[in-house]
């Protein structure tokens, strides 16, 4: 139902994961401000700079598998939001959906790890909008599984009166 807040609340779940497989979850550069490295939901990438910018790519690894946990949580945040009828469902499904977004991050802090280990230890690196959108994913879909609770629990106590 459209008129329900979790409904909405589920939907920015969805934009936040496809917003996290299209931009760039974390990036470092050297000390010396010659390579960065950039880690996006599909690859983890090695460029050159030359004067500030850019430059080419020295290396790039594949991690697609962050981006399949992202679009696959986005996936079932719509059919969560389609399951509105049966709400102990919906409340299943949001508990797998966290899940596959926790790991999702777990992939991610473990990806930088490793990719900062080979570049510069001494500095972390700056997680930037990819990472925050995951992050919002997890939040989002907890305050929508309380007001599933909430709905839940209203429809209960009805039943109860009767």
């Amino acid at each position: 139902m459209i008129q329900r807040v979790q409904t909405i609340f589920l939907f920015l779940v969805a934009v936040a994961m496809l917003t996290a497989t299209s931009t760039t979850i974390w990036e470092q550069v050297n000390p010396d401000q010659t390579q960065k490295i950039k880690l996006t939901a599909w690859n983890l990438s090695t460029y050159s700079i030359d004067n500030g910018q850019e430059g080419a790519i020295l290396a790039e690894t594949s991690v697609f598998y962050i981006g399949i946990l992202a679009i696959a949580a986005a996936a079932l945040a719509l059919y969560s939001l389609s399951q509105f009828k049966n709400r102990t469902k919906q409340m299943f499904l949001n508990m797998i959906n966290s899940l596959l977004m926790g790991s999702t991050l777990g992939v991610v802090v473990y990806q930088s790890y490793q990719a900062n280990t080979e570049i510069n230890p001494a500095v972390q690196g700056a997680f930037v909008i990819g990472f925050y959108a995951i992050v919002a994913g997890i939040i989002l879909n907890m305050i929508s599984n309380r007001f599933i609770r909430r709905d839940e629990m209203l429809v209960k106590s009805v039943d109860r009166i009767r």
